[in-house]
């Protein structure tokens, strides 16, 4: 039976999630969440004429020669406004941001002046209406300037707070539960016996899942038991996680209990086993509302795979664009021919004199080494049934 190629088990994945339902969240939690809505303008910005520099309020034609002397009537810093008007001959001093009082038409910035107790002294040239903000020159109340779908970076979060937005409507974060399996599994800081190792991908997939958006629902370490692996799931099915990811003991083995386990618990299979590599032992299913994602055991096969299907589903979750982004590089290495599967190479990249991403793979491909997963940058995408290919190659790159 042929096996499903990575682009056609994508969107069998993704057909039938759907975003996250909306919630307000203020300003202070809102950093790299995504817009649910279109956000408009509370008020206009700025929502007065506003001094762009610290210097004189005055009425340009009163300067039509240097010097020129203005009596100086008050001062105004920002956060407050001058109650009277400008007329011939005078001067107000001014703070930057602070209101332009009526009358003038021209801030002087003080290095172009000399003061002299009440009165100052205008020096050099000025233009009439120079170092004066309009009211409204940035952005005027109504204006949308946020659109829906928007991930929030701090330069988002100072518009929207200008915009008088103290509270932002945003999508959800989904919530991962992540369950690893095997007798062969203890936690870090735990004394392993002689055919144990340490849990390193739960950790791993943890940290991924929250770094994209979702917060963690952990599992812990299920034991070659189906009634363990049952139980556990159990809890996360009433915990109404969105997704459930299990890490190991998916495939047939006399010990792979899992898929056997999610069945039992009515998991509803959408596929299994995909024509990749590192990742071919790869499950997906939908158990009620949550979806299931089953990862290899091996760290680099469990990784390749949250990153090819695990970073897709929390994405269209929280209504981001996309399920990862691809980017252009030529090879740094020659490569033999592919087989039937798609590959996905661990490589470091480096920018060569002409500009161009070069991406070199590490001779040692095993779905084991985590040293040369946590080493590599990107990974390299290899077609299946590529010809060998040269160094200078043009090839495609997932960043890591």
């Amino acid at each position: 039976m042929a096996l499903l190629n990575v682009d056609d088990a994508l969107e069998q994945l993704l057909s039938d999630i759907s975003v996250s339902e909306v919630e307000n969240i203020s300003l202070h939690n809102a950093t790299a969440r995504v817009l649910a809505a279109d956000l408009v303008a509370n008020r206009d910005q700025p929502p007065f004429r506003a001094s762009a520099m610290d210097g004189y309020a005055i009425r340009a034609d009163n300067v039509k020669e240097l010097p020129t002397k203005l009596q100086i009537i008050g001062e105004v810093p920002a956060g407050y406004h001058f109650p009277d008007a400008v007329h011939n001959w005078e001067a107000v001093r001014i703070f930057t941001g602070a209101p332009v009082p009526e009358g003038a038409d021209t801030v002087v910035m003080q290095e172009k002046t000399e003061r002299d107790g009440a009165f100052v002294t205008i020096q050099q040239e000025i233009t009439k209406g120079s170092n004066i903000r309009e009211a409204g020159q940035d952005f005027a109340t109504g204006e949308t300037l946020l659109k829906k779908g928007t991930e929030l970076t701090y330069r988002h979060l100072a518009l929207a707070a200008a915009m008088n937005h103290a509270v932002l409507p945003v999508y959800k974060r989904p919530v991962i539960a992540i369950l690893a399996t095997g007798d062969e599994l203890v936690l870090p800081g735990e004394t392993p016996t002689e055919s144990q190792i340490i849990a390193a991908n739960n950790f791993a997939i943890a940290s991924f899942a929250q770094t994209i958006g979702a917060d963690i629902m952990d599992l812990g370490i299920a034991r070659d038991d189906m009634t363990e692996i049952s139980t556990t799931i159990e809890k996360a099915v009433a915990a109404e996680v969105d997704c459930l990811i299990t890490i190991g003991g998916v495939s047939v083995g006399d010990h792979d209990l899992v898929q056997e386990a999610l069945k039992r618990a009515g998991m509803d299979l959408k596929f299994w086993r995909i024509a990749m590599r590192p990742g071919k032992p790869l499950l997906a299913g939908k158990l009620g509302k949550t979806q299931v994602l089953g990862l290899p055991g091996n760290p680099v096969s469990s990784m390749t795979c949250a990153l090819l299907f695990l970073q897709p589903i929390i994405r269209k979750m929280l209504g981001k664009k996309g399920p990862y982004k691809i980017t252009d590089a030529v090879l740094g290495s020659a490569l033999p021919e592919n087989d039937y599967r798609q590959s996905y190479m661990r490589a470091r990249t480096h920018i060569d004199k002409d500009g161009r991403t070069v991406a070199s793979i590490f001779s040692d491909q095993d779905s084991s080494k985590l040293s040369s997963f946590a080493e590599a940058d990107c990974v390299i995408i290899r077609p299946p049934n590529s010809p060998a290919s040269k160094v200078g190659t043009p090839c495609q790159i997932i960043t890591l």
